[in-house]
């Protein structure tokens, strides 16, 4: 049986709302927003708009469970990352840290989403995303109200670029207020720009030399960075947005560039009086749990769900709660080393390609050698101290693992022993010491608590601290101190 997916598209004018089951559209509607309650892609008048969609999902009896929801593009950034080749444990870490290098906004306003992409060995390629926090809560606060409950979410440009057939080309999104150009290479969002148009026109015919201006600067852009593979004249350019809805306008952009342009076309089975255009982001979100590679269709390799983890529905275990900070310490070293080695390798590699240059010179530049020898005599004074460094951090690594299998250990026969009917307040590791606090209802569960630790394999001597009876008589707080036997 077809999976059927519904997605939702909030735009400064108008919610789209889309139902797809298979390749086949299966339900559509749009909904016109009043001016001033959703702008730029921020919802202003939460309550309004929550309103609106209970509205449209109650007339269209779509259901509001399970639902993929696109997000402006505004204000949002796109990196393409080259890092070292990390073990997977520490990606993550490693990615947050370039982040902070890269992304030219404090890391407390946006939320950062990424993924792994193909790259070369000894390498890892992440795409990142970043987008204000502010969009993404006033859009989720809204969807609550009107009882949606979002599991995937989207950037409208990402949604964009995967409803594209072809592994190279480039996207033009124009509408009234702004512009989107997405310039898609092997398969991979190379470029990603949104601006918005000048106000004073009040037309899209009179925007296009804005937008043929900003078509080319974006392509003197890539190629100044990708000389070896430029964008010529076989790269096809798609349209779509308003400019889609005339292509007759399209006469002055293929008159003044050279490039190829045509409609970008719907990958899914539209019936009779569907217009593909009005709702290509929703098309690209329904994309996201569609696997259309199924279809003989390689789309866009970046696929990930911008969903802050904060919204997402799952259960917090206490491992995840009460990771100790050294383990943090320690993942922060080994992302140190692995750059502080990555760089060194790389510059190994500039200096081996200057070597042969060097080595025919040698007859005629023997002053030069003895400068190049002197050199080579301080770097190697270098290499000592780098090597001293490397014991050292690599002695502190051992041990940071083998104290994380001590706390796991204890954490996980803390939380096993815990009768049902008590709840912890807090439990704190440090060293060879334990806190824990809890509440329970009667103080015979505290002291069974407290006998089944002390008898169990990780040797605790356990010191009840306290035993408080709560203001309502419902219950007891307690706390316990464990120490290590040996």
């Amino acid at each position: 049986m077809a999976k059927t997916v519904t997605t939702l598209f909030i735009r400064d004018d108008i919610i789209n709302l889309l139902v797809v089951e298979g390749k086949q559209i299966k339900q559509w509607a749009r909904l016109p927003l009043e001016p001033g309650l959703v702008r730029q892609g921020l919802v202003l008048d939460e309550e309004q708009v929550a309103d609106k969609l209970k509205e449209l999902f109650k007339l269209e009896k779509v259901s509001t469970d399970k639902v993929i929801v696109g997000l402006s593009g505004h204000n949002s950034l796109y990196r393409l990352l080259t890092l070292p080749d990390l073990p997977e444990a520490v990606v993550a870490e490693a990615v947050r840290h370039e982040a902070r290098r890269v992304i030219p906004v404090p890391m407390d306003e946006v939320y950062l989403s990424y993924q792994l992409v193909p790259a070369p060995e000894k390498e890892r390629h992440v795409f990142l995303a970043a987008f204000p926090r502010n969009l993404v809560d006033a859009l989720i606060r809204t969807l609550k109200q009107a009882g949606i409950e979002p599991y995937i979410m989207d950037l409208s440009p990402l949604a964009l670029c995967r409803t594209l057939f072809e592994p190279r080309g480039i996207i033009v999104n124009a509408k009234l207020d702004h512009l989107n150009i997405m310039v898609m290479e092997d398969r991979l969002p190379e470029v990603i720009r949104r601006l918005t148009l000048p106000g004073e026109a009040k037309s899209l015919s009179e925007k296009l030399p804005t937008i043929i201006e900003e078509l080319n600067r974006t392509v003197a852009f890539y190629n100044s960075s990708h000389q070896d593979k430029p964008i010529d004249s076989t790269m096809p350019v798609f349209v779509c947005g308003d400019l889609a809805e005339t292509p007759e306008s399209w006469q002055p952009l293929v008159s003044q560039l050279s490039y190829s342009f045509s409609a970008l076309p719907s990958p899914l089975e539209s019936p009779e009086g569907f217009n593909a255009n009005e709702f290509m982001v929703n098309i690209g979100l329904a994309l996201k749990e569609l696997s259309p590679e199924k279809w003989g269709i390689n789309l866009s390799l970046v696929n990930f769900n911008t969903l802050p983890d904060v919204y997402l529905s799952k259960p917090l275990r206490v491992s995840q709660i009460l990771i100790p900070a050294g383990i943090t310490v320690g993942i922060g070293l080994v992302i140190f080393l692995a750059f502080f080695t990555w760089n060194g390798m790389a510059h190994n590699k500039v200096l081996r390609s200057q070597l042969a240059p060097i080595e025919s010179q040698i007859s005629l530049e023997r002053a030069e050698i003895a400068t190049l020898q002197e050199q080579i005599g301080l770097i190697q004074a270098q290499i000592e101290p780098v090597e001293t460094t490397y014991s050292i951090l690599n002695t502190t690594l051992t041990y940071l693992g083998e104290s994380r299998e001590v706390v796991d250990g204890d954490l996980s026969e803390i939380d096993r022993l815990k009768p049902t009917t008590v709840d912890f307040t807090e439990v704190n590791h440090t060293g060879d010491t334990v806190t824990v606090s809890g509440v329970a209802p009667d103080e015979k569960k505290i002291f069974k608590y407290a006998a089944d630790l002390r008898s169990c394999d990780r040797n605790f001597t356990v010191i009840i601290s306290s035993i408080t009876a709560m203001s309502d008589d419902e219950g007891f707080y307690f706390d316990f101190l464990l120490k290590h036997d040996g």
